[in-house]
């Protein structure tokens, strides 16, 4: 079992920054694990947003975030950060962490978290 907790959403304007954090535990959980952010807006479909494996050897951007967002992750703390710039209307959504065992950034993750709102408006 493991467990995952986003936190750092918010209100803020376009073009304003925000840094999500993601905090992983649980009797499962290694260090070993892939850690990653989705995000879900209304209505739409959950969109793959990034990825970042334990030995920070592979990771996945999508086109929508790539050169604005930048996934990095503390091992020593059981942590994966989401640094979003230059934000956009578009980018609001519930973000989610996940996570799956090995190193590998693109399949199906198994754990999630709650979700943290981050809303984007003038």
């Amino acid at each position: 079992q493991v467990q995952l907790v986003e936190s750092g959403g918010g209100l803020v304007q376009p073009g304003d920054s925000l840094r999500l954090s993601c905090a992983a535990s649980g009797p499962t959980f290694t260090r070993s694990y892939t850690l990653a952010w989705f995000r879900q807006a209304p209505g739409k479909e959950r969109e793959f947003l990034t990825a970042i494996n334990w030995s920070k050897s592979s990771t996945y951007y999508a086109d929508s975030v790539k050169g604005r967002f930048t996934i990095s992750r503390d091992n020593a703390k059981n942590a994966v950060y989401l640094q979003m710039n230059s934000l956009k209307p578009e980018d609001t959504a519930v973000y989610y962490c996940a996570a799956r065992p090995g190193p590998e950034v693109r399949g199906g993750y198994n754990y999630w978290g709650q979700g943290t709102q981050v809303t984007v408006s003038s």
